[in-house]
């Protein structure tokens, strides 16, 4: 395990995720991840979620990691990954899919790439199907804590469009995607899951 390339955050923080999603799956039969980064996260959903199929993508530098991950997991229920820049039409054929996540993308992609993902995803999943969205988030311009607004800052200085994303913001993109805000569910170290549903 220690030869894999490995996210701390990740370690911390699946439990509490799979503990949020993994009742609204039930029924999903494939869920796409939106940037799978080191694919631990889907090393770790996949095989207790053994009823439906993970798809993971990411761009193509992060591929190397999700497939060591995916194969020390030996998790039989993950495809992929796809290479996937939500800016860059046509995205990957992804088949059909009833379910969406994503977690820590939404502060480092700049923001029409955000705009873009809630856009694919609209576009791609049918009426009712979830998207969860897990990361740090402000509300109405205030950070929820000093290291999330210290987190945002040092984002923002590097100039590439990251950092944090308001939740205005992020529910006006998403109702033009065609997506409901259903619920925002506390998560450790000051993140939260955004629960939206396709319309």
């Amino acid at each position: 395990m220690s030869a894999l390339p490995c996210s701390m955050a990740c370690e911390r923080n699946r439990e509490p995720i799979f503990a949020c999603i993994a009742p609204q799956l039930a029924t999903a039969a494939r869920v796409v991840e939106i940037g799978s980064g080191t694919g631990q996260h889907a090393a770790w959903f996949a095989p207790r979620l053994p009823q439906l199929v993970w798809i993971t993508t990411d761009l193509l530098m992060n591929h190397a990691a999700i497939r060591a991950w995916q194969a020390d997991s030996g998790a039989v229920n993950v495809e992929g990954p796809l290479e996937l820049d939500t800016l860059r039409e046509p995205w990957p054929e992804l088949g059909a899919i009833d379910a969406a996540y994503s977690a820590n993308t939404a502060h480092i992609m700049p923001a029409p790439a955000v705009v873009s993902m809630f856009g694919g995803l609209g576009s791609r999943l049918p009426a009712g199907a979830p998207f969860f969205l897990y990361g740090p988030f402000m509300e109405r311009g205030r950070h929820s804590s000093e290291s999330n607004r210290l987190f945002d800052a040092g984002l923002r200085a590097q100039g590439a469009g990251m950092g944090v994303r308001d939740l205005d913001w992020l529910v006006q993109v998403a109702a033009a995607a065609g997506f409901d805000l259903e619920g925002i569910e506390s998560m450790p170290a000051n993140n939260r899951v955004l629960v939206w549903r396709r319309n």
